[in-house]
């Protein structure tokens, strides 16, 4: 298959008649729909919005964020060091 300028002046047309590019595909016949982009995307062809996106419900505002509370002083324990641990004696030895 080439692109012919009939080929190319049909997809123009159907591109901007808000045809999809599987509609264009079929209709051409011997290109598959991501030849259909590739191709007006080559020729410059306006971009169109996704029709998938075009289903879903407006995207909500992000609620704001709620601000950090100011760090609290160390208390007067955390001044402090911690204990050692215990330490371990060896176990007994077997007879």
């Amino acid at each position: 298959m080439s692109w012919t300028d009939e080929r190319i002046e049909k997809l123009t047309k159907m591109w901007e008649g808000g045809s999809t590019a599987s509609q264009i595909a079929e209709e051409l016949g011997g290109v598959s729909r991501n030849a259909v982009i590739g191709k007006a995307h080559r020729l410059g062809l306006k971009a169109r919005p996704s029709p998938v996106k075009a289903n879903d419900k407006p995207a909500r505002a992000a609620a704001p964020k709620k601000p950090k509370p100011a760090p609290e002083a160390p208390s007067p324990r955390a001044a402090e060091p911690a204990a050692p641990p215990p330490e371990r004696k060896p176990a007994p030895a077997a007879p």
